[in-house]
C-alpha cells in the first residue's frame, strides 16, 4: 500500500480559526462585568426578587379615615388615621382629627370604663398634636374639644376644673393663631357652657354660626348649647342640621332622640334611636348604645315587656357589661319578673365569669340558643 504525502483529516474535517466566536464570548463576558457592577451600584435590579407591592401613603390612609368617618364607622376611621400617624408621626394635623374621632366615638362607648379609656386615648393624640407642631390652630381647637370631653367625664374635684382651664386656654391659643376659626369658636362655646356659663357659650357659638353655618362641629355644638339652656325643640333643629351634613353619624340620632323623649315626644325619640340602628346594621356594626336608648324610653312609657326585650338586644351583644345588665335586671323588677330581675342583678354586681354568664343567657333568661357544649 502506497502511502502519500498528504496528511489525513482527524474527524473528517479540518478545524478552521472562527473570529466572529472569540467576539461573541469577549462581549459576553464584557456585559457580566458591566452588569456586575451595575447591580453592585443599585443602578440595576437583581433578578427574580419579589415583585414590589404598593404601599399606602399617610394621605391615603388619612382620605380613609375621613370616608369612614363620613361612613358612620368610627372605629375603622380611628384605624386609618392611626395608620396615617404611624407613617408621619410629626403631622399634627394627623394627630388632631385622630382626637378629634376618638373623642366623638366616646359618645358611643357603653360603658363608663370604656368612655374614659377612649377619652384618654384621645387625649394622648391630642397632646402629641401640639407637641409636634404648636402653631397648628387646628390642634389647639381639638385640644379644647377633648379636654372639655374629659371635664364633663369628671366628678366635681379639682381635676375637672384643671381640664376646663385647659380646654379654655386652649381654645384661645387656636383662636390667637386663627381669629377666624370657627372651629375654634364652636368648641370654647361648648367648654363655657359645659361650665354652665350659658350666656357666653350663645354667643360664641352665634360668632361661629356666623363664620361656617355649614360646619358639622358648628351645628353639634349648637345642638349642645340650646339643650343645655333646655331649648330642645332647637337643639334639635341644630342636630338636624348636623345630621343632614354628616347623615351616618349615629351619635347625632341620639341626641336627637334624647331630646324629643325629656318633650314627651317618644314616638319621635324612637325614630330616631331606630335610625341609629338600622345604621349600623347596614354597616355590620354592633352597638348595644341605640338599644339602651329604645329601653329607656320604652321603660320611660311603662311597656316593660318591648323594653326587656331591647335590653337583651343590648346584652346579648355585649353580655359582660354590668350596667346593660344592671339596668335590665331594673327592667325586670319593675315588671315584677324578680326571678330574672335578681340574677340579673346578681350578675351586674358579682361581676359574672364566664361559665355564670352562660347560665344566666342561655337557661335563666333563655335570651341566647345555646347548645350543651356551651
Amino acid at each position: 500500500m502506497q502511502l502519500r504525502g498528504d496528511r489525513m483529516p482527524f474527524g473528517g474535517a479540518e478545524r478552521r480559526s472562527r473570529p466572529w466566536r472569540v467576539a461573541v464570548l469577549l462581549a459576553l463576558i464584557g456585559g457580566g462585568i458591566l452588569l456586575t457592577r451595575l447591580v453592585e451600584a443599585k443602578r440595576v435590579k437583581p433578578l427574580f426578587l419579589p415583585t414590589a407591592t404598593p404601599t399606602q401613603t399617610a394621605f391615603s390612609y388619612q382620605e380613609e379615615g375621613e370616608a369612614q368617618f363620613s361612613a358612620g364607622n368610627l372605629e375603622k376611621a380611628i384605624k386609618a388615621y392611626q395608620q396615617a400617624t404611624r407613617l408621619e408621626p410629626d403631622n399634627g394635623k394627623l394627630w388632631a382629627k385622630l382626637a378629634r374621632i376618638q373623642t366623638y366615638s366616646s359618645a358611643l362607648m357603653a360603658t363608663e370604663a370604656e368612655r374614659n379609656d377612649r377619652l384618654e386615648q384621645a387625649r394622648a393624640s391630642v397632646d402629641r398634636a401640639v407637641a409636634v407642631d404648636e402653631e397648628n390652630d387646628l390642634a389647639w381647637a381639638v385640644r379644647a374639644l377633648v379636654y372639655d370631653w374629659l371635664a364633663g367625664a369628671e366628678p366635681a374635684t379639682a381635676t375637672r376644673e384643671e381640664y376646663f382651664r385647659i380646654a379654655e386656654t386652649s381654645a384661645k391659643q387656636a383662636l390667637l393663631l386663627e381669629p377666624d376659626s370657627a372651629l375654634a369658636l364652636a368648641y370654647e362655646a361648648e367648654v363655657l357652657v359645659d361650665q354652665q356659663r350659658y350666656a357666653e357659650g350663645l354667643d360664641k357659638i352665634g360668632e361661629a354660626l356666623a363664620r361656617d353655618p355649614n360646619s358639622l362641629d358648628v351645628q353639634r355644638v349648637y345642638g349642645t348649647v340650646l339643650e343645655s339652656n333646655a331649648y330642645y325643640e332647637r337643639a334639635i333643629e341644630a342636630y338636624e342640621q348636623a345630621a343632614k351634613i354628616a347623615p351616618n353619624l349615629t351619635f347625632l340620632y341620639l341626641r336627637i332622640g334624647a331630646n324629643y323623649r325629656r318633650l314627651g315626644d317618644s314616638d319621635q325619640a324612637l325614630k330616631y334611636f331606630e335610625k341609629a340602628v338600622q345604621i349600623n346594621q347596614q354597616l355590620g356594626i354592633q352597638d348595644p348604645v341605640p338599644y339602651l336608648a329604645i329601653g329607656r324610653t320604652y321603660l320611660q312609657d311603662g311597656e316593660f315587656f318591648i323594653a326587656a326585650r331591647n335590653l337583651e338586644q343590648a346584652v346579648l351583644i355585649d353580655p359582660g357589661n354590668p350596667e346593660l345588665l344592671g339596668f335590665l335586671g331594673v327592667i325586670y323588677f319593675k315588671a315584677r319578673n324578680y326571678e330574672n330581675a335578681e340574677a340579673t342583678l346578681r350578675c351586674a354586681v358579682d361581676d359574672c365569669n364566664d361559665q355564670a354568664h352562660a347560665v344566666l343567657l342561655c337557661d335563666t333568661l333563655a335570651i341566647l340558643d345555646c347548645d350543651d357544649e356551651a
